[in-house]
């Protein structure tokens, strides 16, 4: 909880000055502070809740902060101390249980290397335990675009927790969250608190590994419902997970990069996966999600890339790229953004 300023700057100048003189006379006060006399009685009376002035209506005596502070944080204290004692206790007994629980857990051989589970609380459960336990590094992976306001502020508390223990956070989303509000300003409160974020254009999974030993898999998402995960612990997948991270990384670009080389290179790197994805022959859905962009603003990419191609359908807008690719000896085969457009993401 943020503390609260008890005493505002007029009632703080009023005190002192009722301490030079011994006594707080409300004219006087004023009058050697230059403000109206109804502003200084509600200093007055500020300060007499506080008890920094002795009771009534008179003259009103200077009272020691000394007492006051005892009288205030006395209860805090010891509502703190009570706390303490409660989660000690806890931790006690939960700790007994925990040992108890790993020691049958590993004569009945149920520590296994991969555990998969299908509900989203028990998910959410173990993700918990992992964070809880994280010392050292958290890396994610978060296709799909801008992410709901609703989780980012739950993740925003709980990445913030990592980040003052001193675990390194690094998260990598698709180009096409850069134009969600939320997610900006989700990533601008981490990234400001220590952590590091860059997007790309294609993400195959999402991801989530804690201290290079522990990673979640997500599961087939099958209608609406939140999907389960596969636990992950076995060192050499959980490696192999963390190799494909770091590649993944590497040719990302920094979110809260202000660079026009940045910027230039994200819109670049966009349009291309447009075009190879057309030339793949996927359906406008299918790119949109692929890329985390939402189906309208997916068709309006692809009519003004056809247009600048000057194909009249898809089929021939493909073998129009497969063209010039083979022409340029690369895959992006237009460079830059068509005049205009802007990354746009529809949650």
């Amino acid at each position: 909880m943020e503390s609260q300023l008890l005493l505002d700057e007029l009632a703080v100048d009023a005190y002192r000055s009722a301490l030079r003189a011994g006594v707080f006379i409300e004219e006087e006060i004023a009058a050697e502070l230059g403000v109206d006399r109804a502003r200084i009685a509600e200093a007055r009376t500020a300060l007499q809740d506080l008890r920094l002035l002795s009771p009534g209506d008179g003259p009103a005596v200077p009272l020691d902060p000394e007492v006051v502070e005892v009288e205030l944080t006395a209860p805090l204290e010891m509502s703190v101390a009570r706390q303490r004692r409660q989660i000690a206790g806890i931790q006690r007994q939960l700790n007994t249980l925990s040992t108890l629980y790993r020691s049958v857990e590993h004569r009945q051989g149920t520590d296994v290397s991969i555990r998969v589970l299908d509900n989203a609380a028990e998910v959410r459960r173990e993700i918990d335990l992992a964070r809880h336990r994280c010392v050292k590094e958290r890396l994610s992976l978060q296709p799909g675009g801008g992410r709901s306001a609703q989780l980012l502020q739950q993740d925003l508390v709980q990445t913030q927790e990592l980040l003052r223990r001193g675990v390194r956070v690094r998260t990598l989303y698709q180009h096409t969250a850069r134009s969600s509000l939320t997610t900006r300003s989700y990533v601008a409160q981490i990234c400001e608190a220590g952590a590091e974020v860059r997007t790309s254009a294609e993400l195959s999974e999402r991801l989530i590994v804690y201290d290079r030993r522990t990673a979640f898999v997500p599961k087939e998402r099958k209608g609406a419902e939140p999907p389960g995960a596969a636990v992950v612990t076995d060192p050499t997948l959980v490696a192999y997970l963390c190799r494909s991270f770091e590649t993944a990384w590497q040719v990302g670009r920094p979110f809260n990069s202000t660079e026009p080389a940045d910027q230039q290179q994200v819109s670049a790197e966009l349009r291309s996966s447009i075009l190879r994805l057309m030339a793949m022959g996927l359906k406008d859905e299918v790119i949109a999600r692929r890329l985390g962009m939402a189906a309208r603003t997916c068709r309006r990419y692809i009519s003004a890339l056809m247009t600048e191609l000057g194909a009249t359908s898809r089929f021939q807008a493909g073998v129009l790229i497969g063209r010039q690719a083979a022409d340029s000896g690369t895959d992006d085969v237009l460079g830059g953004v068509p005049a205009g457009e802007e990354i746009a993401v529809h949650k």
